[in-house]
């Protein structure tokens, strides 16, 4: 039996995409870089404000969705539907404390039509995960 599938695909989720990087900052402050306006700006698009509330629909520049889970410090769920896309994805972002006072901000994205928008979608995260290290460095020493 051959395995058809495409790297990325799954028999459940469609196409999904994570990507994960370290950096030496807390737990709390990287819960806190990615739930400040700047912070959400960055990587779900320009809003005039999100609420982290579990049920509460958002409209960016980039999309809308609805948040999920709301577990502080620790995971965000939402679904986020981009402008143009047929049907939303799921968005999971995981903050998970190492040693050294470093953390490590996972972003997984599920339901994901095909190839092409979970590799857009890989080259976006790594964008933001570089942006989200320079923010990181820059509240760092101001």
């Amino acid at each position: 039996m051959t395995n058809d599938r495409i790297i990325g695909q799954t028999k459940a989720a469609g196409f999904q995409v994570g990507v994960r990087r370290s950096f030496s900052i807390s737990q709390e402050d990287a819960w806190s870089l990615l739930t400040s306006s700047d912070g959400l700006n960055l990587w779900l698009g320009e809003s005039t404000g999100i609420s982290l509330i579990p049920g509460q629909t958002y409209m960016t520049n980039l999309g809308s969705g609805e948040i999920r889970i709301v577990k502080p410090l620790q995971q965000l769920r939402l679904t986020w539907q981009k402008e143009g896309w047929e049907r939303p994805s799921t968005v999971q972002i995981r903050i998970l404390s190492k040693a050294d006072n470093k953390t490590t901000i996972s972003f997984h994205q599920e339901k994901l039509s095909d190839q092409y928008v979970r590799e857009e979608m890989k080259t976006y995260w790594e964008t933001i995960l570089e942006k989200i290290g320079e923010l990181a460095m820059k509240n760092k020493s101001s």
